[in-house]
């Protein structure tokens, strides 16, 4: 279901700050990009971002369908999953709370390429498609901040094709805890199936190797919560050539 956040024109940058409260106003002006921007224009933004909500499992935006705009998650967590890959175990990609995705969708002119399904109780955000392009096209920062997602989803990709052909569970869970593909807190809330749905492992074998990960002082776990004790430990893992191998399902 799609919110609003506002349909009002501020007169001012003293009435952003009065209305920071509505949902996902703070977030949007927090943005580094909109600092740059002319007073007539972020208010258009402010205007036109709205939201929407999905319950655990829900698709809450749809392969092959138009995209509308840039989209960030404002609460919960949600994965980004092709339809190429139902019914087959493999990794996907777990955007938390506070990250934009979807950049390269909006850029090109074709439908999206993979279902956003939410792994728990959701909140997105969208920056509507005209508004991406204008601001695309004039502004230096808004490009630069657009370059770095660019980047880091690059290199998500590249590790995620890596981990799934050719690293052991443990090495697939170390991964998905290493800073590459998480992006949230050290102390993340993040249950044991979610992890297991990201990594494409069963939860019987991550519950096994977070115990493993525990006794040797990598990971604490409590009510639910990971919390990354030894993230080099972790990497170390993850990248140890001599541990590679053809990952089993799970």
């Amino acid at each position: 279901m799609a919110i609003p956040l506002s349909h009002n024109l501020f007169p001012g940058a003293s009435m952003f700050i009065g209305d920071a409260s509505r949902p996902g106003m703070q977030f949007i002006l927090a943005q580094p990009w909109m600092a740059g921007l002319d007073e007539g224009l972020r208010q258009r933004i402010v205007d036109s971002v709205y939201t929407l909500q999905g319950n655990k499992g829900e698709v809450i935006l749809k392969a092959n369908e138009e995209v509308q705009g840039w989209y960030a998650v404002l609460t919960g967590l949600v994965k980004l999953q092709s339809q190429l890959s139902q019914g087959r175990r493999q990794g996907y990609l777990g955007i938390p709370g506070g990250e934009w995705f979807g950049e390269g969708s909006v850029m090109k002119n074709e439908p999206r390429r993979y279902d956003v399904i939410a792994l728990r109780d959701s909140e997105l955000l969208c920056l509507p498609r005209p508004l991406f392009e204008e601001l695309y096209a004039t502004s230096i920062l808004f490009n630069q901040s657009i370059s770095r997602h660019l980047n880091m989803r690059l290199g998500q990709v590249m590790v995620i094709i890596e981990t799934m052909r050719l690293r052991a569970p443990d090495q697939r869970v170390a991964m998905y805890l290493g800073p590459t593909l998480w992006h949230g807190s050290r102390r993340m809330s993040l249950s044991q199936e979610e992890l297991g749905i990201l990594s494409g492992l069963s939860r019987q074998t991550v519950n096994t190797v977070l115990n493993e990960f525990g006794r040797q002082g990598l990971v604490s776990l409590d009510f639910g919560r990971i919390e990354i004790k030894d993230e080099k430990g972790l990497m170390a893992i993850a990248f140890n050539a001599n541990h590679l191998r053809e990952a089993p399902r799970g």
